[in-house]
């Protein structure tokens, strides 16, 4: 049977053999207690690699999310963060029900808002008006196609909210494309932010679990949220070790996987009724279907025909997502598929 080639998301690899080798042979103690070895060395590891004093393994970006920012805020408290950002979109309105902080969408371009955009939207101290507490950014920006936020605009927004003593969370689900894309240590994002969390499931290509990365005071809060949510695992070093692997073996690889996107959107520009909405900087293409072509929902069924799935992303709107379990022969693969579409 040919191999089915998933561009759905970078959350569908399978841990590789050395990666299931270093989870069998992981050692493991009860987490909750802190006496679970391995995930007390991944802690440890990510801390020292952003020059944070502490971090906190949690089992999913939502719930890494949920917890900085209700460790920075107070229920009735205002966050501004970007209207197409994941923590507005795909958490099930977490920070609202759970944290009970009240979101200020604002309008991006491509996922990015600035320091001067923000600064308007603060709230002043008013009886009627709930206090801006945290701004919340996202790099890379999923819905802004893998979106880089400008380094220079971070270090902008974080030297605004010191002035308006706010602060920042950095939602760095996908931070290590960012890094490996621009060259920016981890350690200078971490300066931008009080807080920052990073995904091992997506691009790094560990089954499970992100990271929230801070100073010890805030950390120490954060697990009592984290256990509050149902966080606390206990022989999680199982899952530790898959991601002290991804870390050591699936940081720089990330390259290919920018090469694959951008070899990607290459085919997609010149498949008729076809078009790139985003400029691809890291692993994820957008592209729009023209109606007049296909119906949405018929293009995926085709390319799923062939063997070649993706989602759609909105309106007319499908997103591919490249990997470490796509290589470059399945990229022309995809070109041979899209070759051979027939429009209506």
């Amino acid at each position: 049977m040919p191999k089915i080639i998933d561009l759905r998301s970078d959350t569908v690899t399978r841990p590789v053999p050395g990666m299931r080798k270093a989870i069998a042979e992981s050692e493991v103690g009860d987490d909750v207690f802190g006496d679970d070895p391995t995930v007390n060395g991944l802690e440890e590891r990510v801390a020292q690699l952003y020059g944070a004093e502490a971090a906190m393994y949690v089992p999913s970006g939502t719930m890494g999310n949920l917890v900085a920012i209700a460790s920075l805020t107070s229920p009735g408290d205002e966050i501004i963060l970007e209207r197409q950002s994941h923590v507005f979109n795909y958490e099930v309105a977490s920070v609202a029900s759970i944290a009970g902080v009240q979101t200020n969408a604002l309008d991006g371009d491509r996922g990015v808002i600035t320091a001067e955009d923000i600064a308007l939207h603060i709230r002043d101290d008013n009886l009627h008006l709930p206090p801006t507490s945290l701004i919340t950014i996202e790099n890379t920006h999923n819905r802004a196609g893998g979106r880089i936020f400008p380094f220079d605009e971070m270090k902008a927004i974080k030297s605004l909210a010191e002035k308006r003593r706010l602060r920042v969370h950095l939602d760095g689900a996908r931070l290590a494309n960012a890094h490996v894309e621009t060259g920016i240590p981890f350690s200078e994002y971490y300066k931008c932010a009080d807080t920052v969390s990073m995904c091992f499931s997506k691009g790094l290509g560990a089954p499970v679990g992100s990271i929230v990365i801070s100073s010890g005071d805030i950390i120490a809060k954060a697990r009592k949220v984290r256990k509050r949510v149902g966080g606390g695992m206990r022989q999680a070093g199982v899952l530790a070790a898959a991601a002290l692997y991804a870390l050591e073996h699936h940081v720089d690889r990330l390259r290919e996987d920018h090469a694959n996107a951008k070899r990607l959107a290459e085919i997609i520009e010149k498949t008729g009724g076809l078009e790139i909405q985003q400029p691809v900087e890291t692993n994820i293409v957008i592209f729009r279907v023209d109606e007049r072509a296909y119906s949405v929902d018929a293009f995926l069924k085709l390319l799923r025909e062939a063997g070649v799935l993706a989602v759609p992303f909105g309106p007319s709107l499908v997103r591919m997502v490249t990997h470490l379990d796509v290589n470059a022969d399945d990229i022309e693969r995809v070109d041979e598929v899209f070759a051979g579409l027939k429009p209506r």
